[in-house]
């Protein structure tokens, strides 16, 4: 795990105002989803996040892990960087697809759940230079009153 790990070139999203960033890395299976899982949830509520926020990061994170499980390689790493800045929690989820053709489906039912839990939700497809398939999560900080 990286504490403050500064973005990479290129990853403007990824700056912002004081952002903290948090990589994990572990055997694409499913007995490490949990620990990602739980990560999850314990970094939104260090964000202030308030509890519906931090259930609906904690089942986001799940779902994107299973769903990119499901097309990993056999010896691929799941990969999750989180990024916290003053008005958000973002997710990335990589691994290293079976298939070359390899896509997550944005149309199923685990998608709608996707959407349903965090303000912005994509997929990243890979490309001939990067052989990584992906879910970028955003969760926006509620207004506080």
């Amino acid at each position: 795990m990286q504490l403050g790990k500064e973005p990479v070139a290129g990853d403007e999203e990824w700056t912002g105002p004081r952002c903290h960033e948090v990589e994990l890395s572990g055997c694409a299976q499913a007995w490490f989803v949990p620990t990602v899982r739980a990560l999850a949830a314990d970094l939104a509520g260090r964000a202030d996040f308030d509890l519906d926020a931090i259930a609906d990061m904690r089942m986001a994170v799940d779902e994107a892990c299973v769903t990119l499980i499901r097309h990993s390689a056999p010896d691929s790493h799941l990969r999750c960087s989180f990024l916290l800045d003053e008005q958000r929690m973002q997710v990335r989820v990589q691994v290293r697809p079976r298939d070359r053709g390899a896509r997550v489906d944005t149309a199923g039912f685990g998608w709608r759940v996707l959407q349903s839990l965090v303000d912005e939700v994509s997929a990243k497809l890979p490309d001939g230079g990067e052989e990584q398939l992906g879910i970028h999560l955003v969760k926006r900080q509620s207004a506080h009153t």
